[in-house]
C-alpha cells in the first residue's frame, strides 16, 4: 500500500511538471570522447541534454551539472556502475527540462532563452577522478576529469566559444562540482565572457553528525584516493587544504561565485531527533554555519 501510494505521489508530481513546463531534451552522446578513455564508470560514453537558446540568449549558456551523490569504494562503485549514476546505457533518452532548465518565461525569467544544458553524472566523483588503469575484474572506470574536459570542449564547439555570458551550477555532488571546475571553466572560456558558478546544496561541512562523528572527512579521504581526483582539484585549495578537504567543501573560494547556502537539520530514523524546535534548529546550524565561514572573510586582504 505503501509503494502504492509513492508512485501515485510521484505520477501526479510528474503530471504537474509536464502540464506547467513540457518540455523534453533528446540525450547526446559523446562518442568521440571514448577514444580519449573519457566514460563512465562502466565504460560507457558521456552524455549531456542540450536545449538550443534563442533571440537575447542565443549567446548565453547555463550549464548544470546533475548531482548523486558519490562512491567511496570498489563495492559500492560496481553498485553504481549498473544505474544510471555509472552508466550511459541507464540514462533516459528524453529528459524533462524545468525550473532553472525550464524554456518557459513565467517559470524561469533570468535564463529561459538560453542555451541550457544537462551534463549527466556516470563517475561518481563530481567529475574529479583520472585512474588510467582499469582492473578487468571489475571493469570500473575512474575518469571524471576527462568526462567534464571532453563535454565542455564538445560544448565550446557547439557554440560556447562564443558566449557572452556562463553560467555553472549544480544541485549535491553537481553542485560540488561546480565549485571545483568554477575556475577551470572560466579559462576555457573567452576573457571577454560574464562568468558566474551556482552552487545548489553543494556546501559539505566537516563537522560532526548527529552520533558525534566526523564522517565527511573520512568518507571523501575514500572517495579521492579510489578515484584519483587529487590532482584535478583546485590548486587554490589543496596549497591551504588537504585533498578530502576540498572534496569536502571545508570550504572553497573561488573568485567569479556565488554560493545559495543549504540549511539542514539532523537526520535519525527515530522521530524523536526533531523534538528540538526546527527554529531552534536553524537557528544552531545558522551558527555552525557562520564559524566556518566569518575566517574566510580575511582571506586575501
Amino acid at each position: 500500500m505503501f509503494k502504492l501510494k509513492q508512485w501515485l505521489i510521484y505520477l501526479v508530481y510528474s503530471l504537474v511538471i509536464m502540464n506547467t513546463e513540457g518540455l523534453f531534451v533528446n540525450i547526446t552522446f559523446v562518442r568521440n570522447a571514448v577514444a580519449k578513455g573519457a566514460v563512465c564508470l562502466d565504460g560507457s560514453p558521456p552524455a549531456y541534454h542540450l536545449d538550443r537558446g534563442s533571440g537575447t540568449g542565443i549567446n548565453s549558456w547555463l550549464i548544470q551539472l546533475e548531482g548523486g551523490g558519490w562512491c567511496n569504494n570498489v563495492t559500492n562503485c560496481v553498485s553504481r556502475m549498473h544505474t544510471r549514476l555509472g552508466s550511459s546505457k541507464k540514462m533516459v533518452e528524453n529528459l524533462a527540462f524545468s525550473a532553472i532548465l525550464s524554456n518557459k518565461k513565467q517559470y524561469n525569467p533570468d535564463f529561459y532563452n538560453w542555451n541550457r544544458v544537462k551534463v549527466r553524472y556516470c563517475d561518481g566523483a563530481s567529475f574529479t577522478g583520472d585512474v588510467e588503469a582499469v582492473n578487468p575484474a571489475t571493469n570500473l572506470h575512474f575518469r571524471g576529469a576527462r568526462v567534464w574536459l571532453a563535454v565542455m570542449q564538445e560544448l565550446l564547439a557547439k557554440g560556447m566559444i562564443n558566449a557572452e555570458n556562463a553560467v555553472l551550477s549544480g544541485c549535491s555532488a553537481g553542485g560540488l562540482a561546480s565549485l571545483m571546475h568554477c575556475d577551470s571553466f572560466r579559462a576555457l572560456l573567452p576573457m571577454g565572457t560574464k562568468v558566474k558558478c551556482l552552487s545548489d546544496a553543494g556546501f559539505f561541512l566537516n563537522t560532526r553528525d548527529v552520533s558525534g562523528v566526523r564522517y565527511i572527512k573520512t568518507y571523501f579521504e575514500d572517495v579521492v584516493t579510489l578515484h584519483g581526483s587529487a590532482k584535478n582539484l583546485p590548486r587554490s585549495c589543496t596549497s591551504r587544504l588537504t585533498p578530502a578537504m576540498v572534496e569536502s567543501i571545508h570550504v572553497i573560494i573561488i573568485k567569479p561565485f556565488f554560493v545559495s547556502l543549504q540549511y539542514f537539520y539532523p537526520y535519525n530514523q527515530s522521530p524523536k531527533i526533531c523534538s528540538v524546535s526546527f527554529r531552534n534548529m536553524w537557528l544552531a546550524r545558522l551558527e555552525l554555519l557562520c564559524s566556518f565561514l566569518m575566517p574566510l572573510m580575511t582571506l586575501g586582504r
